[in-house]
């Protein structure tokens, strides 16, 4: 079984953010920042707004970078996953 996000919602991996600062300073759990880059795992269809169709654009597999509260957790397959707008990604990584 897998996640197929309809419309323009896309569902994404966040990525393990680091341990310790540049200066060696390890974070405890409660001090380190939610993770902003993730892996895209599944892209909905797109969607018509207006009478236009919007287009998705980014595509599985591309490390985006999102807003920092967006979208909604999920727990698939012990696995943990967030489903967010297509809007509420920033950039893609290269």
């Amino acid at each position: 079984m897998k996640i197929k996000p309809l419309g323009d919602r896309v569902v994404i991996k966040m990525l393990e953010s680091e341990e310790t600062t540049k200066s060696g300073i390890v974070l405890p759990g409660s001090a380190k920042e939610k993770p902003q880059v993730a892996e895209v795992v599944a892209v909905g269809p797109g969607t018509v707004v207006d009478g236009k169709e919007i287009k998705m654009e980014v595509k599985v597999g591309d490390r985006v970078l999102t807003s920092k509260y967006s979208g909604t957790e999920v727990k698939f397959d012990a696995q943990e996953y967030t489903i967010l707008k297509q809007g509420d990604i920033l950039a893609v990584v290269e």
